[in-house]
């Protein structure tokens, strides 16, 4: 019982340090109540009887599924507060380094955190998300395929749909109202407006995935539990973590909840390229969206990226299919490939679909890849969107 309740005191004690720079981000009565002795020693007392109450349940309860399954929650609760603790010290550090353009950068996220339409996006997705684990495919045993490649889907779509509808009324709105005036008279330049504008609305997009590919995580987990398939075969548990587990806690209540812990972890690890990929589509899209927004109103503005989208994943098709046959849809299918992004390279479903899983290494590669294309083209776009800002009449 002691080792369960040493142990369980420091994973809790993580999970109230993890908790600290969000909370401070949130509210100034965490600030205040930090220098007070009192406050350190109610946050001891409370760390110890939560582990005490935890190990004695362990030590009574020494199921290790059970026990797997409490670590599983365990560093899926401290993902998410890892989560929030990623954009609080970026945001910190672009105040720092950055402190005008970091200014509109947190307004921005602020501002597509509070939207109703962030919130309703995200629960319309989750819910989708929910229901494809219940919709008969008639995959005879791939089902699980088909709910990775419809989960990577949503988790994509819905965050370039937020992006490209904020960007659309902020930036225009701003611009139109004259509030872009008001802002530039701090002094604020056109560059800092813009690219803040971009970072922040950016952030809320990928505060959207990071809660869609937790959520996304869950999902699969369930689906592989209620309806493996007909005839699938149990998938093993990852040998790193449970050597690992192991090696450090033999046949202990304690390393069964580390390896619940690791479970997830290694989750959440395949998970993340078809993630990174996703988000690189939507950041492609949404500098697209804040360059044209200089000088176009929303309804046009979205009307395009709707255009770009369809054509980003169509041309490379038209090419081929066009080749030697129709010249000029095929030379207009060489512009089109040439100057819009190509947005079938962002497609995760070949790499879900297949019947041998890509390796970890070559996975995670081409993830790099398109991240690195993805950069680029957003770079392009925005230093199109400066151009057609710079002589943009905003009085």
């Amino acid at each position: 019982f002691f080792s369960l309740f040493v142990g369980c005191v420091v994973l809790i004690a993580v999970q109230g340090l993890a908790a600290l720079p969000w909370l401070l981000a949130v509210g100034t009565r965490t600030r205040r109540r930090l220098g007070d002795a009192k406050f350190w020693l109610q946050a001891a007392g409370v760390t110890v009887g939560l582990a005490a109450l935890a190990a004695y349940f362990m030590n009574e309860n020494n199921d290790p599924a059970v026990l797997a399954r409490g670590g599983r929650l365990y560093m899926a609760a401290l993902h998410l507060q890892l989560g929030a603790d990623l954009f609080v010290g970026s945001l910190a550090l672009l105040l720092t380094f950055w402190p005008k353009g970091g200014a509109v950068t947190m307004a921005s996220f602020r501002e597509g955190l509070r939207q109703p339409m962030f919130w309703l996006l995200l629960l319309a997705a989750s819910f989708m998300m929910l229901v494809s684990i219940f919709i008969p495919y008639f995959t005879f045993g791939e089902d699980i395929k088909m709910v990775k490649e419809l989960c990577y889907a949503f988790a994509m779509l819905f965050p370039a749909f937020l992006g490209v509808v904020v960007a659309s009324m902020s930036v225009h709105d701003e611009i139109e109202g004259r509030t872009a005036v008001t802002v530039m008279s701090k002094p604020i330049s056109r560059r800092q407006f813009l690219l803040g504008k971009f970072l922040g609305i950016a952030g809320a997009a990928l505060a959207m995935t990071v809660l869609l590919g937790w959520a996304l995580v869950w999902v699969i987990l369930w689906k592989q539990t209620w309806d493996p398939g007909f005839g699938a075969e149990p998938i093993p548990d990852p040998a790193w973590v449970v050597q690992g587990a192991e090696r450090l806690f033999p046949q202990s209540s304690f390393g069964d909840l580390l390896k619940g812990a690791g479970f997830w972890i290694n989750d959440a690890g395949e998970a993340l390229p078809g993630l990174v990929i996703g988000y690189c589509q939507v950041m492609v899209m949404l500098a697209a969206a804040v360059a044209m927004a200089t000088r176009v109103p929303m309804v046009v503005n979205v009307t395009a990226c709707l255009i770009i989208y369809f054509l980003g994943h169509l041309t490379a098709v038209m090419k081929e299919v066009t080749a030697g046959a129709y010249a000029l849809i095929h030379f207009m299918a060489q512009a089109f490939d040439t100057i819009l992004p190509g947005l079938d390279l962002f497609d995760v479903g070949t790499a879900v679909i297949r019947d041998v899983p890509l390796p970890a290494e070559r996975y995670a590669l081409y993830a790099a890849n398109v991240a690195l294309y993805g950069i680029t083209y957003t770079v392009i776009a925005l230093l199109f969107g400066l151009i057609l800002f710079e002589d943009r009449d905003l009085a």
